[in-house]
C-alpha cells in the first residue's frame, strides 16, 4: 500500500498533512512531482521527479498505483483513470472519489471547461480553508482506518 500524491499543486498544508500521517501509519508516501521536492528525512516518504511535460506526472502515477493504494490529486480527469484501475483518489479538500462519484465530477469538470472556453467567466476555485483542512486529515484518517 502506497500513498500517491499528484504534487506540483498540492498545497503545503496538505503535504505537511500526509507526512505526519505517513510517519504515524508507517506508509509508503510518494510525491510525484515535474520539478524536484523537499521532503522531509524519513524512511517512509519519498520523491520522485518526473521530465516536465503535459501529464508526465499524472501518467506516471496511473502506471504505478495500484488497488490498496491512495491517490492525492485535486485533477479531476486523474481521479477519474485512478478511480477506473480501482484506486480511490483523495481530493486535498477532503473528498474521496469513487466509482460511484467521479462520472459526475468529471462531467461537471468537461461541462466548466467548456464554458470558460467559450469565454464564460466561471470563477476560480474557492479559497483553501482551515475547514478543508480538517476535512482532508478526516478523510484521511478514515481511509487509514481501513488499511
Amino acid at each position: 500500500m502506497t500513498i500517491w500524491v499528484d504534487a506540483d499543486a498540492c498545497p503545503k498544508v496538505i503535504k505537511e498533512i500526509l507526512f505526519r500521517a505517513a510517519e504515524r501509519a508507517k506508509v509508503p508516501l510518494v510525491l510525484v512531482a515535474n520539478q524536484w521536492l523537499r521532503t522531509p528525512p524519513s524512511r517512509y516518504i519519498s520523491s520522485l521527479q518526473v521530465p516536465a511535460g503535459l501529464d508526465v506526472a499524472d501518467s506516471e502515477i496511473v502506471r504505478r498505483a495500484e488497488p490498496g493504494d491512495l491517490v492525492v490529486t485535486a485533477d479531476i480527469p486523474l481521479a477519474a483513470l485512478i478511480v477506473a484501475k480501482g484506486v480511490p483518489a483523495l481530493d486535498p479538500r477532503g473528498e474521496l472519489h469513487s466509482a460511484d462519484s467521479i462520472g459526475q465530477r468529471l462531467s461537471m469538470r468537461n461541462f466548466m471547461d467548456e464554458l470558460r472556453g467559450s469565454g464564460v467567466d466561471t470563477g476560480g476555485p474557492a479559497g483553501f480553508h482551515a475547514r478543508d483542512r480538517q476535512a482532508f486529515g478526516n478523510a484521511l484518517d478514515r481511509w487509514l482506518a481501513k488499511r
